[in-house]
């Protein structure tokens, strides 16, 4: 028997052996595999019994009983391997030992397919139609169909040895200053006293390639990054396409991740939104990412719990419990060296703080009379009212310097311990810091007043107030449509839950990113703060796009978190775009409406753009066009064949050969890209 045909017998036989595959049983588990075999399972050994050419081949015969030839049958797997390289890890995601996976090993690191390649994921339009042709039994013709576009994002994946000019700094075009007299030339680029672009930015783009474009300029200079990835639900109102299987997010992430916190301050954070679809893996993704700080501690600071637009959530909830949350993971570039300012939210009363001074204008403590606030508190309000919250947070909030409850503190030194006993005796007793502040002692324990818990909210109001912790649930997502005069289905977020990261993580002139800006959101409200913000964006979202937003919050808008900042319109931002070379090509393919429109195409396409160097146009041209296997497929089909032609190196110009003729881009973009980039050219 031939290997091949030996191959194909071993397979066969392992298929009555559901843990070594996937669901479909198209893809065998190699290393489990070899680890049942190095364990000699039993299971796995009964079945190889079973057959003949495989007992001949891979047992030995000693008297009565059959002996496995071990390395013999793990020579033959391992060098017929049963696909290429990465099948063995196809669909499949999970913490390994970078050969073997957690569920066969002990050893836990992140992996998947394509862990070392980079995803560009070049995104296109939400809506319109795509034609297809489907075969009709009846008329024994293929008819011409259109349906929603279901392939939004065409993903490309490309290995290492394929990428030498991807992540180069790229030419910036159609530059824009946006102020609140409306669009004019840019003309300079503010840079402070050391160099640093002092200017809000706009790039439009694809943003894996639009940061790699930042590092020359920002590396080390961003203080809080902030994105609202696609969540990977596979709900296709996004405009992002919101479907990737968890191998390719993960990677798509990854590339965007690395170079995202080479772009940090030492002292700065990054925020991740994103739900429960990749959460986990994307913990442990950010865990291998960010590593860990000098210390020796981890900078992942929190997993934050956000009470979210149960409307939208529903729309792909588990049918089981309604998912009304989504997630934020909050990691330190350098967790020595974070700045956190603590925010205060308003809170219930805690009734714990049971007891009130009747006469508080006693200044001799030792003649307080101590009385319940419960009953203080009928007393002023009257008996309807015992059970009205409101009215008694009111009650507390004024009475907060005479309101207190007792504690048994931890670790209790020498002089407080003494005070703590002698208003045994006494009923009173005070304790002197060497701070020269008072500790007040009340029946053998300490007094703590409510008004500790009076704090100052974001917007400077005096609150009954708790620091907020891991679980937000205070902000409100109804009516936030009409924010920024722009609308985004399903994907807007409250400009409160931004002001709130964004106020807690940087002081007013340090730097904001957002690489997935939306709507922007983001950049709207770092534009209100005070703060220089850069976002990214690829998508065209029309009249609710960012740039529409920026220019309504120039003006003056007073929606979101206007009023609370006391916003009053100003200030300005500069627009530019990544120069697109074979992303236009792109483009033009995906708007084709037929195949003629694409054949049409093909001669421009080969001209002009920078195809795959080892395409045989000629062949293609006069030989597959023509073929009936080619013409039957769908006109999405046919348009993935016409894109994977082009050369992924080459989607955007590159600043280098920017002077090229043949690109097309005026004196002044180019005048403008060296002076972003830093050049002496000013």
């Amino acid at each position: 028997m031939n290997n091949i045909k030996l191959k194909q017998t071993i397979l066969n036989v392992l298929k009555a052996d559901d843990k070594l595959w996937n669901e479909d049983k198209t893809e065998l588990n190699q290393t489990l595999l070899l680890d049942l075999v190095e364990n000699i399972d039993e299971k796995l050994i009964e079945l190889l019994l079973q057959e003949n050419e495989l007992r001949d081949k891979f047992f030995v015969k000693i008297k009565d009983v059959y002996v496995f030839k071990t390395n013999d049958f793990r020579f033959f797997i391992e060098e017929n391997k049963v696909d290429n390289s990465y099948t063995q890890y196809k669909n499949r995601i999970g913490l390994t030992d970078g050969k073997r996976f957690l569920k066969d090993t002990n050893d836990v690191v992140l992996n998947w397919p394509y862990k070392d390649c980079v995803l560009e994921g070049g995104q296109t339009k939400e809506e319109g139609l795509d034609t297809y042709f489907e075969y009709n039994d009846k008329t024994q013709h293929y008819e011409e169909k259109r349906a929603k576009r279901k392939e939004i994002f065409f993903n490309q994946v490309l290995a290492h040895d394929e990428i030498d000019r991807l992540f180069d700094p790229k030419a910036l075009v159609n530059w824009k200053r946006f102020t609140k007299d409306g669009e004019q030339e840019v003309g300079e680029i503010k840079r402070d006293e050391d160099g640093t672009i002092k200017e809000n930015l706009i790039i439009k783009g694809n943003n894996l390639l639009a940061l790699h474009s930042l590092k020359k300029q920002f590396a080390g200079k961003v203080k809080l990054i902030y994105i609202d990835p696609p969540y990977n639900t596979g709900n296709d109102e996004f405009k992002y396409n919101d479907n990737f299987n968890h191998s390719t997010w993960l990677t798509f992430m990854k590339n965007r991740l690395e170079i995202a916190r080479e772009l940090l301050r030492d002292d700065g954070v990054i925020f991740v939104q994103c739900d429960d679809n990749e959460v986990a893996y994307l913990k442990v993704l950010m865990d291998e990412i960010f590593k860990n700080a000098p210390s020796g501690k981890s900078n992942f600071v929190q997993y934050v719990e956000i009470k979210a637009n149960v409307g939208a959530a529903n729309e792909y909830q588990n049918p089981f419990m309604p998912k009304n949350c989504e997630y934020g993971l909050i990691y330190a570039k350098n967790y020595d060296k974070r700045k956190y300012k603590p925010i205060w939210v308003k809170t219930t009363v805690d009734k714990a703080y049971n007891k009130i001074i009747l006469n508080p204008n006693e200044k001799d403590f030792k003649k307080w009379e101590i009385g319940k606030v419960m009953d203080e508190f009928v007393n002023e309000s009257g008996e309807e009212n015992k059970d009205n919250e409101e009215l008694l947070y009111e009650f507390v909030f004024k009475n907060a310097n005479r309101i207190f409850r007792t504690i048994f503190p931890k670790g209790v030194g020498t002089g407080l311990k003494e005070a703590m006993e002698r208003s045994k005796r006494e009923t009173w007793a005070v304790y002197k810091r060497e701070d020269k502040t008072d500790i007040l002692c009340y029946k053998g324990e300490m007094v703590r007043f409510y008004s500790k818990n009076i704090k100052e909210d974001m917007n400077g109001n005096k609150i009954i107030g708790t620091e907020l912790g891991s679980l937000w649930t205070d902000i409100a997502w109804q009516g936030i449509a009409p924010e920024g005069k722009v609308k985004l289905k399903s994907g807007k977020k409250p400009e409160k839950l931004l002001r709130r990261i964004i106020n807690m993580t940087t002081e007013p002139g340090e730097i904001v990113l957002d690489f997935f800006l939306g709507s922007g959101t983001t950049a709207a409200v770092a534009h209100k703060m005070g703060r220089q913000y850069i976002g990214i964006e690829q998508l065209d979202y029309g009249e609710n796009d960012s740039i529409v937003r920026l220019q309504n919050v120039i003006n003056g808008d007073q929606s979101g978190i206007s009023k609370s900042v006391n916003w009053q319109g100003g200030g300005d931002f500069i627009y530019c775009e990544l120069a697109k070379w074979n992303e236009i090509a792109k483009e033009k393919i995906l708007d084709c409406e037929s195949l003629e429109e694409l054949e049409n195409f093909f001669d421009e396409m080969y001209e002009r753009y920078f195809l795959n160097y080892n395409l045989k146009l000629k062949e293609f041209k006069e030989r597959v066009l023509k073929e009936e296997n080619f013409r039957n497929l769908s006109l999405d089909e046919q348009k993935k064949i016409f894109v994977a032609m082009l050369d992924n190196n080459q989607m955007y110009v590159n600043k280098t050969e920017m002077a090229d003729k043949k690109f097309g881009i005026s004196e002044e973009d180019q005048k403008l890209t060296n002076q972003f980039y830093n050049s002496k050219e000013k």
